[in-house]
């Protein structure tokens, strides 16, 4: 069986007429591991190789991942108000949102509901509000009222709702990078470190998307929200994990090593249940990130053990549960004697956000190598190829 990603591969190769010698050779791997990632029989899950096998074919990291969600788009409730979000950010970036202009406080509750809903993968509730939060809150910025408190709205709302929610469902990543510039902008005019912070988190994952590294850890170096107060710490945390993960796709292990070490010290100062700014930072949050960090090195192994000392229950939102499940099936499926664990921490992950699972390009992956190795007529077997089925994935 292959993977959307492994025919995208195959057809970008042989429309170039290149050997599976030459393109493997330019990424960095072999001849036989190319061939598995193209027949699905090794699932592509690290954005370092995304990104060296796009420099080999010299395309756009997006032409190979894009193929995962775009066989399922339409598929689910929160598809049908992407275009109206696309038409918001469209009417916003031609100076036109044609929204109405409102107290900030009553935009607050909004931008707070919708972020909610949110970390709670409501995602087709977030859809349904978010295009006319995007054009009340730009509408009332240019009528300048309580301007600083709307560009602070802003800035958290286009990246942890926005960017996040466009990004969870799949969607176009020119389209979520409009949302990170609009709030880039609102950051700079506002001109406070913390929400510049901010602003620069969401950037750095728009361009760890496009597999711009280097841009991306210039981008969080050059901000610096301090420690003295609870959320400095949290954002500054965030940030810290985030140049961890780019450290680990950049192969630059002290970097990694010692950025991880600087969020786990910031979360033991913090402790759980906070959330300043939306981001949910704390103790078993880094745990999490720890995961993420090490499958992004390839130390599936360590991302097993490190998901053995995470509570799940600790985590404080069902984004982060999501995440961790995920996470754990990715490095379980590493393990011919362990996939039918990897099974069903994903169905868990799916339970929780079927977009985190169906949309993801490294899920669909994934799941194209189990189906791949052979599947038992089972429970654990039927729940695999339930969850293939509905990635898009032919079972």
């Amino acid at each position: 069986m292959s993977s959307p990603i492994g025919n995208r591969l195959r057809e970008l190769r042989k429309a170039q007429g290149k050997s599976l010698t030459v393109i493997s050779g330019l990424a960095g791997i072999s001849p036989s591991y190319l061939s598995r990632l193209e027949s699905g029989d090794r699932a592509l899950d690290r954005r370092s190789l995304v990104v060296a096998l796009a420099n080999a074919l010299e395309v756009a990291p997006s032409e190979i991942t894009g193929a995962a969600s775009a066989i399922t788009m339409g598929g689910l409730e929160e598809d049908h108000s992407l275009n109206q979000v696309r038409l918001a950010l469209l009417a916003v970036s031609m100076g036109d949102p044609r929204g109405e202009v409102l107290p900030g406080e009553a935009l607050m509750v909004r931008a707070a509901d919708i972020l909610t809903k949110q970390r709670e993968c409501d995602y087709a509730l977030v859809g349904t509000l978010l295009p006319q939060l995007i054009r009340d809150l730009h509408a009332t910025l240019d009528a300048r009222r309580d301007e600083r408190e709307v560009l602070r709205l802003l800035v958290t709302t286009h990246v942890q709702g926005t960017q996040a929610w466009l990004s969870d469902i799949g969607a176009s990543m020119d389209l979520a990078w409009q949302a990170v510039s609009l709030a880039q902008r609102a950051a700079e005019r506002l001109d406070e470190p913390l929400y510049g912070a901010v602003s620069a988190f969401g950037t750095s994952f728009g361009l760890i998307g496009a597999g711009g590294f280097d841009m991306a850890a210039r981008t969080l170096a050059a901000v610096a929200p301090g420690t003295a107060t609870s959320a400095d710490m949290q954002v500054s945390g965030m940030l810290s994990l985030t140049t961890s993960l780019v450290s680990a796709a950049q192969k630059d292990n002290t970097q990694r090593v010692a950025a991880l070490d600087h969020a786990a010290d910031l979360a033991v100062h913090v402790g759980e249940g906070n959330n300043a700014l939306w981001f949910g930072f704390g103790p078993s949050n880094v745990g999490v990130w720890r995961m993420s960090v090490a499958l992004e090195a390839g130390e599936h192994a360590d991302a097993i053990k490190i998901a053995e000392t995470v509570d799940p229950t600790a985590l404080p939102t069902p984004t982060r549960r999501s995440a961790y499940y995920r996470e754990y099936g990715r490095a379980l499926a590493r393990f011919p004697k362990r996939r039918d664990e990897a099974v069903l921490m994903l169905r868990r992950a799916e339970k929780i956000s079927p977009a985190r699972i169906h949309r993801h390009p490294f899920m669909c992956s994934i799941l194209a190598e189990l189906v791949a190795k052979g599947t038992k007529q089972d429970a654990v077997g039927r729940e695999l190829r339930g969850m293939a089925y509905r990635s898009g994935l032919r079972v």
